[in-house]
Order: C-alpha cells, then sequence, then structure tokens
C-alpha cells in the first residue's frame, strides 16, 4: 500500500513514520509512505497556497488550484510507465465536516487494499471545490486542531496496523476494542505483579481456567 500526505508540513510526519509498527511496516515491505508539500504546487513565483475567504470572514482559506495539483500528481504516482497500477487511489480529506471516524472504518479500509492519499487542511479551511476530487470526509473527532495533520497521522496509525503482517500475534487486530464493528471496548488487562501495593489482580486472572477467565472478559466488556 501507498499512503502519500498532502501537507504544508511534511516534518511533522518524519518522527511517526520511522516509529513502532509504522516503521516496521515500511521496514517490512508492506507499506510506502511519503509526503507531498503542498508549498510545491502554490501560485505564482511566491507560491501562495491560501487567500482570503469570498464573503469575508477572519482568517485565510487554502486555494483550490494547488490542492487540485498536488493531488493529480499524487495520482501520477500510482502510474509506471503511462499504465496505471490497481485501483484507483483512496482520496481521504480531513475535516471537522466529514463523518466521525471509526475502527470499522479502519478496517474497510485495510481490507480493500487501496492506495491513500490524505488532505491535510490549514488555516480556516480548504477551497470547497477540492471535495469533487475526494472519496470521504473524514473527522477524527468533535473538537478542532490547528490543522489536518494529527487526524492523518491517526488514521494511518489505525489502518496500518490491520495490515497482515503487521502486528505480531495472529489475532492481535480480532481480539481488540472495536472489533465487532465498533460495538465493545476490550475488558481490562493485568500482568506482573499480581499483587501491587494491596491493588491485587482479579483471582479468576490467575486461575488457569480459560472457560472462566473468557467469560470474565466478556462480563467486563464495555458496551459502546
Amino acid at each position: 500500500m501507498k499512503i502519500q500526505v498532502i501537507t504544508l508540513f511534511p516534518e511533522m510526519f518524519d518522527g511517526v513514520f520511522k516509529t513502532s509498527m509504522l516503521w516496521k511496516a515500511q521496514k517490512e515491505g508492506v507499506v510506502e509512505y511519503s509526503c507531498v508539500n503542498l508549498r510545491d504546487f502554490g501560485v505564482g513565483s511566491r507560491k501562495t497556497v491560501d487567500d482570503t475567504p469570498y464573503g469575508g470572514g477572519d482568517g485565510m482559506v487554502l486555494m483550490v488550484e494547488p490542492l487540485m495539483r498536488a493531488v493529480e500528481a499524487a495520482k501520477q504516482q500510482t502510474v509506471d510507465n503511462g499504465q496505471k497500477i490497481g485501483e484507483d487511489p483512496l482520496v481521504l480529506l480531513m475535516t471537522p465536516r466529514g463523518k466521525i471516524y471509526k475502527q470499522s472504518d479502519a478496517k474497510r479500509i485495510a481490507t480493500e487494499g487501496r492506495d491513500l492519499i490524505l488532505i491535510c487542511g490549514r488555516y480556516e479551511g480548504y477551497d470547497e471545490r477540492i471535495t469533487t476530487i475526494v472519496d470521504e470526509q473524514i473527522c477524527v473527532g468533535n473538537y478542532v486542531l490547528t490543522g489536518g495533520e494529527i487526524p492523518a497521522m491517526t488514521v494511518i496509525d489505525s489502518v496500518v496496523r490491520l495490515l497482515p503482517g503487521v502486528l505480531g500475534g495472529e489475532t492481535s487486530a480480532e481480539i481488540e476494542s472495536f472489533y465487532d464493528d465498533d460495538k465493545t471496548i476490550e475488558a481490562p488487562q493485568y500482568t506482573r505483579p499480581a499483587d501491587y501495593n494491596g491493588m491485587q489482580v482479579p483471582e479468576v486472572l490467575l486461575s488457569g481456567n480459560h472457560a472462566e477467565i473468557e467469560k470474565w472478559r466478556l462480563k467486563n466488556n464495555i458496551l459502546t
């Protein structure tokens, strides 16, 4: 899977892509990351990427022309010798106007296995006309962030960890919170020591009785 991020701040992704499971996935050849600097597609000699909004208002809005050109350039990365490689990439726009992102979305995107292009908004937003070439608009929660970079990192992490060969255990991605189409949060977990300053691990987890342990875990799952 090829993942490209369109952003004004590509340096924000350096540490993320070189750490933990995301680094492992790239090392194993499961995924390839790259950032597309929106500034490279700016208008004029000053590479302008934003302007004041029509109708007035505070702040600046990302212009449609640089965004369109950046997406088209990213799409060209899925072309080899003039021939398209596989399906068209899935273009995702990080925006508070999108649908709330859930584990089921991560599973669907990982299962489809299409290349991804993620657009990170900034400032007061983006020219709405960019949505004509966007497949999905995604919101990671009902709060405001400075830009779409952190939401993009969230989406990438949640998808990549579900790709085959990334996580260690065979069922690591199957037995965890939201595994059942966002319905439950996994029961509490414990490890050594069994007693820490009087705080004890539930006795059933030390019993070795797997049937009773499973019943305890089902009972202590949290329904969302």
